[in-house]
Order: C-alpha cells, then sequence, then structure tokens
C-alpha cells in the first residue's frame, strides 16, 4: 500500500485519545475523522485534532474517509460495528474484549479473511517496551525452564464504590473479567499458547445501589502446557500491582507494565556471604535504571511518553507497519491471539456461579421531580433521599438505567442529551421542581462556555418553557477566593476576579451569574446551592479536594493540614437541596451547605486510621511550589505544545485549594431550616465507617 494508512476512530471516549495521539505519532498512518454517534462529541474531538467528524459508521464509509478504524464503543457494539466496518472493506482495530463470546469473535475474525482485510485486537499492554524485552529473555532461555506464571491486576476500580453505575463493565456480573480480563490473559497466551482454566474463586463483594453484588477479587488458575498461571484481580482501594512474574530454574523477572519496569533476579557464584550482598545490589542497580529510563523519557517527551501512552504507540505501530507493508499481523495482536484470548475468558466465565441481580420494584412511577445527574455521588443519595420524602423522580442520565432498581417503582431514568433543548422540555412534562447537578470538566474557556454555561442556561430556559416551579442548581464553593485564612466567607462574600481562576470553578461561577440574570429578568424561579467537601457513604477515598492522591495509600494535602476543612455530609447535602426546592422564601437565594467546623485534613485521616485500620501516608503539599509546576506545566503546553485556551491559576487559586478560609453557615439554617450533623462521633461514623471507602 503506497501512502499512509487513513485511520478513523468510532467512539469520542476517553480512551480516544489515547488511540488519536498513538496514531498521529505512527509513520505508517495518519487520523482521518472521528465517528460517534453524539454528533457533539465527535465534532468537539475532531475539532481538537483538525480532522473530520461523523455520526454514523454508514456516513463515514460512504464518504471514503478512511482505510481502517479502530473501534473503541462499548463492548456489547464491537461486534456488529466490526461486521458493518469489514464489509465495508475497511481495516478493523477493535478495542479489548474483542466481542461478548469467543462465537462472536470468529466471525469477526472469519470476515475480515474473507475480505482480504486485516483484523487486529486492541491489547495495548503488549506493546509496553518492557514487555518485548521479557518475551525475548523467556524466548531465549534466559530464565531457564519456566514453570509459573502470575499475573495480577490489581487496581482499584472506584465505580463499583462511588458510581457511575450506569458503566458497561458493571451492568453484568461477567463484565468486570470480560474488561479487566483481557489484559493480563493476552500477557499468558502471547507468552505460553493456549490456557486450560481450571479453577476461579470470587471474594470481597460489594453491594451496589439496587441490591446487585459484584464480586472486587478473582482467582483465576489456569494451566499452559507444563507452566502454572495464576491471574489476580483485586478492585479495592489496594496498592497498584499490574504486573507479571515469570519464574524459571535459571531466575525469575517481574514486568510492572502500569510502570514499563523490568526487573530479573538470579543467582550469582559469590561465596556464601557476598552472595546475597551481590543479589541486592543488582536488583538495586536494575531499578535505579529502569526508573531513570522512564523518567528521562517522559521528561525529554513533555510526558507525551508514559508507559501507557507507549503501550499505545507500540500497538498502533506493529498494527499498521503490517498493514500498510502487506506482511502478516504481528501474532501478539492477530486474530488467533484474540481467538486464544476470548476463549480462556469464556472459559473461566463457565466456572462462574449464576447469581442474578435482583428483579426490579414493580409500578409505575409518577414524578414531579426531576434530578439531572441523578446516577452521580450526590445524585443517588438526593434521588434516594426525595424517594424516602415521598417523591416519583425522573432521572436523567446519559444511559438509559440507573442504581435504583430496588426503587424503581417510585425512579424512572430516562436518556436525554442536554444539549437538546426541546427533549429537555419534553422529558419536563409533569415536573414541579429540578435538580442540576450537571458539571463538565473542560480545559478551555471556550469548550466550558459551551459544555458547562451553555447546558446550565439550556435547562434554565427549558425550566421556563416547561413551567417548572423550582431549579435548583448546584454551583461550588470552588469559585470562592478561600486563600486568605482570616476570611468568613457567606452567601453575600464577592467571588472576585474570575479570569485567574481555574477553569472548573471560573465555569460554575458564569453558571451562576447567568441564572441570576435569568431570574432577574425572566422570572426563573432559581435557587443556588454550593456544597462543601461531601462525605460519606458512596462517595470516593481519594477525594481530590482534600489532595493529591498518588494511588490508595499516599496523599499530599493542599497545604499543611491543620486548619478545618469545610465537610459536609452528603445525607445533609440532599436535606438541604430538598429545603430548597421546598422553601419559596429560598428562590434567586443562594445557600454554602458547609457542615458544622468537625475536622481538618490531617484530622480526617487520623480518624480513618482509627477507624479503619488503615494508615495513609500523609504530605504536606508546598501550595508555592504547585504553583511554579503549574507555570512551567503552562509554559510547556502554550508554547511548546502549541495548546490554545490553556490558562493558569493564580497563586491565590492554588491557595484556595486548601480552603484556608472559613464558612459561616448561618445563612442556610435561617431561612431553610438546616441543620447539619453536630456530633463528632456521629460524623465520623457516617462519614467514615459506614462509608465503604476501602470495598472491604
Amino acid at each position: 500500500m503506497g501512502g499512509r494508512i487513513k485511520v478513523g476512530l468510532i467512539g469520542a471516549g476517553y480512551i480516544a485519545t489515547w488511540h488519536a495521539d498513538a496514531v498521529r505519532a505512527c509513520p505508517d498512518a495518519e487520523l482521518a475523522c472521528i465517528c460517534d454517534v453524539s454528533a457533539t462529541a465527535a465534532q468537539d474531538m475532531a475539532a481538537g485534532y483538525g480532522v473530520a467528524a461523523y455520526s454514523s459508521v454508514a456516513e463515514m464509509a460512504a464518504a471514503g474517509a478512511v482505510d481502517a478504524v479502530h473501534i473503541l464503543t462499548p463492548p456489547n457494539l464491537h461486534h456488529m460495528i466490526a461486521l458493518e466496518c469489514i464489509a465495508a472493506g475497511l481495516h478493523v482495530i477493535v478495542e479489548k474484549p474483542v466481542a461478548l463470546s469467543a462465537a462472536e469473535t470468529q466471525e469477526i475474525v472469519q470476515a475480515a479473511a474473507d475480505a482480504k482485510v486485516q483484523f487486529a485486537a486492541g491489547h495495548n499492554f503488549l506493546g509496553v517496551p518492557s514487555y518485548e524485552r521479557l518475551k525475548t529473555a523467556v524466548q531465549a532461555g534466559d530464565l531457564g525452564r519456566v514453570s509459573s506464571v502470575e499475573v495480577n491486576w490489581c487496581l482499584p476500580l472506584g465505580p463499583l464504590r462511588a458510581g457511575p453505575y450506569g458503566l458497561w463493565l458493571l451492568r453484568d456480573p461477567q463484565n468486570l473479567l470480560l474488561e479487566l480480563g483481557a489484559h493480563p490473559y493476552a500477557f499468558a497466551v502471547d507468552l505460553l499458547g493456549e490456557l486450560e482454566i481450571q479453577s476461579l474463586q470470587l471474594n470481597q463483594p460489594v453491594t451496589m445501589p439496587g441490591g446487585a453484588v459484584r464480586h472486587q477479587s478473582w482467582r483465576v488458575l489456569a494451566r499452559a502446557g507444563a507452566v502454572d498461571v495464576a491471574f489476580n484481580f483485586s478492585m479495592v482501594e489496594t496498592y497498584d500491582d499490574r504486573s507479571v512474574t515469570v519464574r524459571g530454574s535459571t531466575g525469575m523477572a517481574r514486568l510492572d507494565y502500569a510502570a514499563d519496569t523490568l526487573i530479573t533476579a538470579k543467582e550469582n557464584t559469590a561465596d556464601l556471604v557476598v552472595n546475597p550482598l551481590l543479589k541486592q545490589l543488582n536488583l538495586s542497580w536494575q531499578h535505579l535504571r529502569e526508573g531513570t529510563v522512564n523518567a528521562s523519557r517522559q521528561l525529554v517527551s513533555l510526558n507525551q511518553k508514559s508507559p501507557y501512552g507507549l503501550s499505545f504507540r507500540g500497538t498502533v505501530n506493529a498494527i499498521y507497519d503490517a498493514i500498510r507493508h502487506r506482511t502478516p499481523m504481528d501474532a501478539r495482536y492477530d486474530g488467533g491471539s484474540a481467538l486464544k484470548v476470548m476463549g480462556a475468558l469464556e472459559a473461566t466465565l463457565a466456572h462462574m456461579p449464576v447469581v442474578p441481580d435482583p428483579l426490579p420494584a414493580k409500578g409505575t412511577p409518577k414524578p414531579t421531580v426531576m434530578v439531572i445527574g441523578g446516577t452521580g455521588f450526590i445524585g443517588r443519595n438526593l434521588t434516594r433521599t426525595l424517594v424516602q420524602r415521598g417523591y416519583d423522580v425522573r432521572v436523567l442520565s446519559r444511559g438509559k438505567t440507573g442504581p435504583f432498581a430496588d426503587i424503581a417503582n417510585h425512579v424512572e431514568t430516562v436518556s436525554v442529551s442536554l444539549g437538546d433543548k426541546d427533549a429537555l422540555v419534553q422529558a419536563m412534562d409533569g415536573i414541579d421542581a429540578v435538580f442540576n447537578l450537571a458539571k463538565s470538566m473542560d480545559n478551555t474557556w471556550e469548550d466550558a462556555l459551551k459544555n458547562d454555561v451553555g447546558v446550565a442556561v439550556r435547562v434554565g430556559e427549558a425550566c421556563l418553557e416547561a413551567g417548572v416551579k423550582r431549579l435548583v442548581y448546584t454551583g461550588t464553593i470552588a469559585s470562592y477566593d478561600m486563600s486568605n485564612p482570616d476570611d468568613s466567607i457567606t452567601e453575600d462574600t464577592d467571588f472576585g476576579d474570575m479570569d485567574e481562576r481555574n477553569m472548573y470553578a471560573r465555569s460554575k461561577a458564569e453558571c451562576e451569574r447567568r441564572l441570576l440574570e435569568m431570574h432577574e429578568g425572566r422570572d426563573l424561579p432559581v435557587v443556588i446551592a454550593r456544597p462543601g467537601i461531601v462525605v460519606g457513604e458512596g462517595g470516593p477515598l481519594q477525594h481530590w479536594g482534600i489532595g493529591r492522591w498518588h494511588g490508595a495509600g499516599a496523599v499530599r494535602i493542599w497545604g499543611a493540614g491543620r486548619h478545618n476543612l469545610p465537610f459536609v455530609l452528603a445525607d445533609d447535602v440532599s436535606d438541604g437541596l430538598i429545603r430548597m426546592m421546598e422553601t419559596d422564601e429560598a428562590i434567586g437565594q443562594s445557600f454554602n451547605l458547609i457542615g458544622e467546623p468537625m475536622m481538618s485534613a490531617q484530622d480526617y485521616f487520623k480518624a480513618i486510621q482509627t477507624a479503619l485500620g488503615a494508615k495513609i501516608l500523609v504530605k504536606p503539599g508546598d501550595l508555592t511550589s504547585f504553583y511554579a509546576a503549574d507555570g512551567i506545566k503552562y509554559a510547556l503546553k502554550k508554547y511548546v505544545l502549541r495548546k490554545k485556551g490553556v490558562v493558569r491559576p493564580s497563586l491565590s487559586d492554588w491557595k484556595s485549594r486548601a480552603h484556608f478560609a472559613q464558612f459561616d453557615n448561618s445563612h442556610p439554617k435561617a431561612v431553610l431550616g438546616w441543620a447539619p450533623e453536630t456530633d463528632r462521633g456521629q460524623f465520623i461514623e457516617k462519614a467514615i465507617k459506614k462509608a465503604n471507602l476501602f470495598g472491604l
């Protein structure tokens, strides 16, 4: 094939940017378009890469825009889309898991062969440079006769405890293995060949909202010829261990594929006294070498060559080298490998006990209240509290299901685009009150105006057109300048100059300003809520309102962490929001929902250790240093990477993250009759002990 391969990405979600960057770095391929059923999502991503956008596969294929596609949609759509693209004469690269069964995978592989196009499986971790070194060592016999292999995927899976619960991987029990198991199984298959699954053990169950149970620990024993193979999956708040350990008669090698490091342990011929010293010195040297190489590589590439990024680059380069030069597909990604991986996953699931999810509660909801963002942390709590107080609720969500099976007789979940005002108006039929908890995390002001401010205004306009009696909008206390410990913030405190604030704080402040303008000029019945640092059941352990986390076991808190933080229980937030809906005097006003002064960041982590026995490494974070480092990143993004619309927050904005200023919560108490938790023991009970922070 002559010129570079024109590539289209189908699916504009999180993973798409990794694929796009890898394709752009590939000498044999060029990014040509983005395709997504959401035209807005496709256009937004396409604009960032300067390529075309399509809203259907048929439209993209008819335009002749591409030679190959990456299928990055939810896995349940892979099979259908792959066959459609193959029929159109396109090469297909399918993200893992390739399909939902071995039969579907076989159909894709066969269709590609019949159409004389290439198929490749997106097992990207096989493209990590250090894995290629491991494979070479195993094949060369450097480790001797291999007797056992252990593959670990031990990484916290926050959605199991804090949502969102509408994700594909949480819809059915087997989806967890299909989604997470493809990478570990691909390592074993590529190193050893076909797997014989012997047993499966499930542990550490967690009950999600609605009553469905998912297991957070999977142990799989298998054989590959004469080699024992063990797979360990752990999704609780655990130390990140994504590794492959190969044990042989001559040595042992441990690949950390998430960090792209390979350490080999071997014996030496020194005497008994010097032997252990030399062994440890050798290991120390290897660790130093691996860490130095990785740090240097990321520094020189401005973090464009992180281990994860390199895994995609290695995979994409190998695939397009084969396609462009008409050579057989790399065995790591070809149909044979994909079939062995899917066959092993399917064989594992055959050992899985059948535990059906509870049936939804029967009955037809008659909602008078709508919650936009009802499947998020606060939204779930609010929805359940509304039902407890006698309201039926309509939840707007990206998906058509939500974590409310047990109260489905009082909650209906509908999927409506927040970009479609007519659909919003229709969804508000029969609705008296709307809670808008939606938020958009954008990198440029232009995107924030479109995706956050634009949505807030559109929801307000829909409320006016639908005759909604109350709109409760959730802003953020981050819009305040909280850098001065001598300040006492009330609802009358001005936000100040927002031009040098972080994008989230600035965007939320602009949303508030425009909604209040609509109240003054068009009688929009809006109330503004600004919750503090919300904690409680269903909330995350790694809360970024407290500090910068480095896994579940280490955090650099914002500042020294000795002043009281504006914590508030999720239950108290829901109570405050409902009171805003029920209190006529609240219209046109704003309320800072901050609990009683309870504890500092240092106190919070001490309470976690006392209550749960988990000691987290807590280090103070120098905010001036954070600000200086941010300045360097800003300069690199703007002047080296030439990214547009980047904003550098001010020093006061960085200091605001520490929440130095204290809050006066008398206003919601006086107007709403709000009474947040006052007992420290009860606060710890609800915020820590019953919050299931670690998933155990």
